[in-house]
């Protein structure tokens, strides 16, 4: 798989990541709720004056919705710092079936969990959004984490939290049917992005039913066949890429809970 060529430019000082406040939601699999809200901003430690340091070592790159930001098993340079937009990370088998591991929004890293630019990657970023990121090539890390020990906190925090999500996923895979991890699914889609319209939850986040087969390690098939279902059963209702819930409780006894 080729990356698509990027835009690049050096950073603006205008960049929103300098305020450090952007919302470091992640959407993934798991059933930590602390995990569910993401990890702590990565500039949260830094002052004004490291933040603008950090960014000026970097290289702004815009990646439009569906491109490559990095491939599986391409030689490994560094991180990219997500300043807007949503990046999808997932993991391609040598069957070609695919597992998506989290989608990571503004606020976060990606490129990990390597930092230094040795080796390769071991799963693959896309754009889910047009999306704005931040490049840091291992090099210019190295550096940086000398100069700036609250950067160097950040990194670690954010890779932290990362493997924690993957070790949650990894549980849920393993432990979890199909059926419990798209209702689980759907329940977090629900909390997350749902909007309460006359008595039932619009998921206000758009997602394909291949977007939540890739998520649950399920086939769009199978996806799009128990959306049908539950849709027969009054539970919910999917039309395209919107998904309407009627029925959070039925879903909740589909997960277990009850």
């Amino acid at each position: 798989m080729q990356t698509a060529p990027l835009h690049a430019k050096t950073v603006p000082a205008a960049s929103p990541l300098l305020a450090g406040s952007n919302p470091a939601q992640a959407l993934l699999l798991t059933e930590n709720a602390a995990l569910t809200n993401g990890p702590p901003l990565l500039f949260q430690r830094l002052t004004a004056k490291e933040r603008e340091e950090v960014l000026r070592e970097g290289q702004k790159r815009v990646v439009y919705r569906g491109k490559m930001l990095f491939s599986q098993g391409t030689p490994h340079d560094g991180i990219f710092l997500i300043e807007s937009g949503r990046i999808r990370v997932f993991y391609i088998a040598p069957s070609g079936r695919e597992i998506t591991l989290a989608y990571w929004n503004a606020g976060n890293f990606v490129g990990g969990p390597e930092l230094f630019g040795q080796g390769q990657h071991v799963w693959s970023g896309v754009a889910a959004t047009n999306s704005v990121v931040v490049h840091l090539t291992g090099k210019t890390l190295r550096r940086l984490i000398a100069q700036v020990p609250a950067f160097a906190i950040g990194l670690i925090e954010g890779l932290t939290f990362k493997g924690k999500c993957y070790s949650a996923l990894a549980q849920m895979l393993g432990t979890r049917s199909v059926t419990e991890r798209l209702a689980h699914l759907l329940i977090h889609l629900a909390d997350t992005y749902g909007v309460k319209e006359e008595g039932a939850i619009a998921i206000g986040s758009a997602f394909t039913h291949a977007d939540l087969a890739h998520m649950v390690g399920a086939t769009r098939q199978w996806v799009t066949i128990s959306l049908k279902r539950l849709q027969e059963q009054g539970v919910l209702k999917a039309e395209k890429a919107k998904i309407v819930v009627y029925d959070l409780e039925a879903l909740h006894v589909m997960r277990g809970d009850r």
